[in-house]
C-alpha cells in the first residue's frame, strides 16, 4: 500500500450472505469487484474495503426484515464494520408487496432480497449495492466521504425491480419496494433462480435413467405403437400432462417437500415456498421430460423398421408416426418414472424445496468465529 492510499479515508463494508447457499455464491462473485464499484460510482477518494461473511442457515421466518436488520447490525458491530449489507434469499414482504431493499440509518445496514430482483439477480445487486451504500452514509453524513459522494443515490433508477420507495424519517428507514403484479411475478421467478432448478435436474439422474428404460422396453410392444396411432394429439397431451403432475406431486409426497404453516413459518411464507418448489421442480421435470422424449425418438428410429410399424399400423408411415410413438411412451414411462423417484438421494430431491437450507462445510466454523473470512 503506498502513502498516499494509506492517508486515504477507509471503510468497510460488510456483505453478508444468509443463508449461505445461493446468496452466498452471490456475494462471492460481489466481493472481488465491490470495492472498484463503490470507488466509481460512490467516492473514488475512499480506501473501500469489502469484507464477506455468513449469516444463519436458516434466519427466523417469523420475525421479517427488522428482526434480520437488528441481527446484521449486531454482526455489524461485532466485526467493526462501517455499514452491512445483507443478500438473502428469503421473499420478504412490506405493505402485502414484494419488498426489493431495506435500509436502516439508525443501524447503518441494508438488507437485499435476491429473488425479488428476477432472474438477472448478479447483475441487479451489483447494481443495487453501490447505491444502498450510498443512500446509508448519505443519511448518517459520513465526512469521510465527499459531499458528492454523500449525494443521495436513486436505487429506484437502477433497479426497474423497485416500484415506489416508503420513507420513514424519523426512524431512518427507507423501503424499496416493487408493484403488486409485476414485482410478484418477478418474485417467483427470482426464487426458481435462487433454488438452481439445475441442481434439481441433476438430482433426478436415476429417475431419468429409470424412465429410459422403461421407454426403451416399452418400444418393443405393437400395443404401444397402436395405442399412439389411435390416441389424437389432445388425449396425449393430457396424458402427458398427467404423467408430469404425478411427478412432481410424488417427488414431493415421498420427500416431504411440502412447507406446513407453522410457528416460525406464517401462511404467506409458506405459500411462497411451496410455489417455489413446485416450479423448480416443473421446471426439472419438463427438462428432464425433453431429455426422454429426445432419447426416446433416437431409440425409436434406430430400433424400429419402418417396414414392421408400417405392417403394425396398415398405413404408410413417415417420421411424424416416430414421435408421436415417443411422445406416448415418454408419457407413460415418467409415471413409471415417478413410482421409482423414491430411489433418488434423499439430500439431493430434499435440496429443491425452497425453504430447505443444509449446513454448508464450514459454517460451523465461521459460526464459531474460527474462520476470520468476514473479519
Amino acid at each position: 500500500m503506498t502513502h498516499s492510499e494509506h492517508q486515504r479515508p477507509e471503510i468497510v463494508v460488510g456483505l453478508v450472505a444468509t443463508p449461505p447457499d445461493h446468496p452466498a455464491r452471490v456475494a462471492a462473485r460481489l466481493t472481488a469487484e465491490l470495492a472498484s464499484g463503490l470507488a466509481e460510482r460512490v467516492d473514488a477518494d475512499v480506501r473501500w474495503t469489502v469484507r464477506e461473511g455468513w449469516g444463519e442457515v436458516a434466519p427466523r421466518r417469523d420475525l421479517g426484515v427488522e428482526a434480520l436488520l437488528d441481527d446484521l447490525a449486531q454482526r455489524r458491530a461485532d466485526d467493526q464494520w462501517d455499514v452491512a449489507i445483507c443478500l438473502t434469499d428469503l421473499p420478504l414482504h412490506a405493505e402485502r408487496v414484494p419488498l426489493v431493499a431495506q435500509t436502516s440509518a439508525r443501524r447503518r445496514v441494508a438488507v437485499l432480497s435476491l429473488p425479488a430482483l428476477g432472474l438477472h439477480q448478479l447483475r441487479a445487486a451489483r447494481a443495487a449495492i453501490p447505491d444502498l451504500v450510498s443512500r446509508l452514509l448519505t443519511e448518517t453524513s459520513d465526512q469521510r466521504v465527499t459531499p458528492a459522494g454523500r449525494a443521495p443515490a436513486e436505487v429506484p433508477r437502477r433497479l426497474p425491480a423497485v416500484h415506489r420507495v416508503v420513507s420513514e424519517a424519523d426512524a431512518g428507514e427507507r423501503r424499496y419496494v416493487a408493484s403488486r403484479l409485476a414485482g410478484r411475478a418477478r418474485l417467483l421467478t427470482g426464487m426458481v433462480r435462487a433454488n438452481r432448478p439445475g441442481r434439481a435436474l441433476l438430482g433426478l439422474s436415476k429417475l431419468l435413467v429409470g424412465a429410459f428404460g422403461t421407454a426403451a422396453f416399452a418400444l418393443t410392444t405393437d400395443t404401444i405403437w397402436q395405442m399412439g396411432d389411435a390416441l389424437g394429439g389432445l388425449r396425449l397431451t393430457v396424458i402427458m400432462l398427467l404423467g408430469l403432475t404425478a411427478l412432481v406431486a410424488w417427488l414431493i409426497v415421498a420427500h416431504d417437500l411440502w412447507e406446513k404453516p407453522s410457528h416460525e413459518t406464517p401462511t404467506e411464507l409458506a405459500r411462497l415456498f411451496n410455489l417455489g418448489t413446485i416450479l423448480t421442480l416443473t421446471l426439472a421435470t419438463a427438462v428432464s421430460y425433453v431429455v426422454l422424449f429426445v432419447g426416446t425418438v433416437l431409440v425409436g428410429v434406430l430400433l424400429i423398421d419402418t417396414s414392421v410399424l408400417e405392417q403394425t399400423l396398415q398405413r404408410p408411415v413417415d417420421f411424424t408416426d416416430y414421435l408421436t410413438l415417443a411422445w406416448i411412451t415418454s408419457s407413460l414411462a415418467t409415471v413409471g418414472g415417478a413410482i421409482g423417484s423414491g430411489l433418488e438421494n434423499e439430500e439431493t430431491v430434499r435440496a429443491a424445496a425452497y425453504g430447505y437450507h443444509p449446513e454448508p462445510d464450514g459454517w460451523r466454523d465461521e459460526k464459531n468465529g474460527q474462520s476470520d473470512s468476514g473479519r
